[in-house]
């Protein structure tokens, strides 16, 4: 199973995003209680269900003498995740540190992403999927994949 789709949320009052019902099956059908890890990165928060995000966070922290860029990198994705459990009505709660970084006032859109998902502000997310990809699947397409319907 695997995060697909877009759907935007609205946050209530406290915070919390609903996440979309096939988000919350998959999370179950990965972890007994649905645990996930939520942490920031490329502007948006992303979202792990927990049996990835230990396998990550484990090879992550298996680099040996990491240069200062992994170490900023640990800094900004270890250092903002968040490990939660979604409530009854598939809720979870999105930090004020994880809500500023990704820029998140009211709106939200949920992006799926495979195995993991992402939570972008709206107004960020659009410039992301205006861009022009043809040189993208030009690369993709001599590395074998050719993205033609």
């Amino acid at each position: 199973m695997r995060f697909r789709g877009r759907t935007s949320r609205t946050l209530d009052p406290k915070g919390r995003l609903t996440l979309p019902p096939d988000f919350r099956e998959i999370l179950l059908s990965r972890s007994e209680d649905g645990r996930l890890a939520l942490t920031t990165l490329d502007g948006c928060i992303v979202g792990f269900p927990w049996p990835d995000w230990e396998e990550f966070e484990e090879a992550i922290n298996s680099i040996k003498n990491p240069a200062r860029d992994v170490r900023d990198f640990r800094r900004l994705v270890i250092g903002g995740a968040e490990i939660m459990t979604a409530d009854a009505q598939g809720r979870v709660r999105l930090s004020r540190e994880q809500l500023s970084y990704a820029g998140i006032e009211k709106e939200a859109v949920l992006v799926g992403q495979g195995p993991r998902f992402e939570i972008w502000d709206a107004s960020r997310l659009a410039p992301v999927l205006a861009k022009n990809f043809d040189d993208v699947a030009n690369s993709m397409k001599e590395s074998g994949l050719d993205f033609v319907f």
